[in-house]
């Protein structure tokens, strides 16, 4: 063979390795991040790969479609042209059946399944009472933030809570037997006519899991999913490693309390008395409330359940934020959840693990 020929070989050798390197690096999928601001009152990061960005821009479109329909639909304060959600079910079930879509009546349908899973700690029908303390928190945050949280009035303040009267003339309002659910004729009819609907504690996870799910169908093989805390992986990273989310300490300075590893599928969902609360008289009030007390919960400071439906683990970690941890530990041992864990995190800065956490026996 001559040495012409043999260099001519070479030369076409070495074109197809950098044909073949060049396509694979073409096609090899790369990471990109969304963020977005307006949906749930929370921040919403996506980060993910896809083979180009065109791919991944019509991806996390069509998911913060899904999140946004569901974001306006269990919406209980605004209403939305061609959209009949929450505010229209609270203003208008009393007076007679409402329609509502598919996917509002198996968010309610749920949330029914999560009251009974709870023990009734985790309410969507608890509307009653939770509007006063939502009320009571805007106004005194509002307050503060017009003369300095240290300057205020705490007297005046104080008188902005809500006192047990009313409260408890509330909670005569709250029976989830009075939210009637007709499936086969696709309407919500509330018995009770001071009844008041409030999904705060189910609704993020469950469009969270039910847009993942879609986002899937769709082809989308690799993203993390975080709706203010709320997470939840779709698949693997390209090389086969798990995507991993954290628990954070207590307030700022505290650190990181745990990391957990995700299998495709699996959630972290966290709630805690960081977010929506108001300090007065050394007290903090935040928004998880007892249902049994009617006043915040002070069982713990945090808690974080890792499992495999997102709404599940939103509705568990309201239900067990509310619970005392005992309560909550025989909870999760009753079969009822399966596949759920949790951690509790207290004042002192200790923790508690159900069995099934991460590197935990209990």
């Amino acid at each position: 063979m001559s040495r012409r020929l043999l260099a001519a070989l070479a030369g076409l050798a070495l074109a197809a390795v950098f044909a073949v390197s060049f396509y694979r690096d073409r096609t090899q999928p790369q990471e990109y991040s969304t963020t977005w601001w307006d949906l749930f009152d929370t921040v919403t990061v996506v980060t993910g790969y896809a083979a180009s960005e065109a791919e991944w821009q019509a991806q996390t479109d069509a998911l913060y479609a899904d999140l946004l329909r569901c974001h306006q639909l269990f919406d209980i304060y605004a209403r939305y042209d061609g959209l009949v959600n929450l505010a229209d079910v609270n203003a208008q079930a009393a007076a007679g059946p409402v329609a509502v879509s598919d996917d509002l009546m198996a968010l309610l349908q749920f949330g029914k399944e999560a009251y009974d899973a709870t023990g009734g700690a985790c309410n969507i029908a608890a509307g009653t009472v939770l509007s006063l303390w939502h009320d009571a928190r805007e106004a005194i945050q509002a307050a503060q933030a017009a003369t300095g949280e240290s300057a205020a009035d705490d007297s005046a303040l104080r008188a902005l809570l809500p006192d047990g009267a009313a409260l408890a003339q509330a909670a005569a309002h709250m029976d989830i037997d009075s939210l009637v659910l007709d499936e086969a004729a696709g309407t919500v009819f509330f018995a009770d006519p001071q009844l008041k609907l409030d999904v705060g504690a189910i609704a993020k996870g469950w469009a969270l899991e039910r847009a993942a799910q879609a986002a899937e169908a769709r082809g989308l093989e690799s993203a993390l999913l975080n709706a203010g805390g709320s997470v939840r992986a779709i698949g693997t990273k390209p090389d086969g490693t798990r995507w991993t989310a954290g628990v954070r300490g207590l307030d700022e300075a505290y650190p990181p309390l745990a990391e957990v590893t995700l299998e495709p599928g699996q959630s972290l969902i966290v709630s805690g008395d960081q977010e929506r609360y108001f300090t007065l008289d050394g007290v903090r009030y935040h928004h998880l409330i007892d249902l049994q007390t009617r006043q915040p919960a002070r069982y713990c400071r945090q808690i974080a359940v890792l499992g495999q439906d997102a709404g599940w683990g939103d509705a568990l970690s309201t239900g067990l934020f509310c619970l005392a941890p005992e309560q909550g530990a025989a909870l999760l041992d009753s079969g009822g959840t399966p596949g759920a864990a949790a951690l509790w995190a207290f004042e002192d800065g200790s923790i508690q693990t159900s069995p099934g956490w991460p590197g935990q026996t209990g």
